[in-house]
């Protein structure tokens, strides 16, 4: 696999991490293509196969990774499987872009493993646990039992951090998604790769 560069952000959820990823795909300079992960899990809301997710059976997800068809992959919860396909990442730098992903904290490292040079990887960090919790209340999308999980992961996510090659403390959006901009400019121009 050759190609654009790798742009990683990771984060527990809630963290802002989205809404920076979607921030960044609507600036044309930075040639940006959102990479679409593979999931196990049922749609939530108006959530699209194909757009939000590519969405398999278990029995799917399991027949993937027999095939190797997976740059990285991870059974978050059990039979909640997550996942890049090989197959995404190459048809994006078909395309001549660079590929960014909104992706869990373990997918994201497995990426900067297999693509040192190539990726940046940065950790979105959150106010605090407490923030976390009551974003993941605003989205009214999960169970209290599904975030309470949430939540526990969070603090094991955000020991990860210092081996990501930036963190943006979100604190406050505009000044988050103004670091992540600046983050991502630099990297994408940079000459090396």
């Amino acid at each position: 696999m050759k190609g654009g560069k790798l742009l990683i952000f990771s984060a527990p959820s809630g963290s802002g991490k989205t809404t920076i990823v979607r921030h960044l795909l609507k600036q044309p300079e930075l040639n940006l293509a959102f990479s679409v992960s593979a999931a196990s899990r049922p749609r939530r809301g108006k959530e699209k196969n194909g757009i939000d997710y590519y969405f398999k059976t278990v029995s799917e997800f399991k027949q993937h990774i027999r095939n190797d068809d997976f740059l990285e992959w991870e059974e978050v919860y059990r039979d909640n499987f997550y996942g890049t396909l090989k197959s995404e990442v190459e048809r994006l730098w078909a395309e001549g872009k660079n590929v960014i992903f909104d992706i869990d904290v373990a997918g994201g490292l497995r990426i900067k493993k297999k693509f040192p040079k190539e990726t940046l990887a940065v950790f979105v960090k959150p106010p605090s646990v407490d923030e976390l919790k009551i974003r993941l209340k605003k989205r009214s999308t999960e169970s209290e039992d599904k975030i309470n999980m949430r939540i526990a992961k969070a603090s094991v996510e955000l020991a990860t951090a210092p081996q990501f090659d930036k963190i943006i403390k979100n604190y406050d959006l505009d000044v988050a998604l103004e670091e992540a901009y600046e983050l991502v400019n630099n990297f994408v121009n940079s000459e090396d790769k």
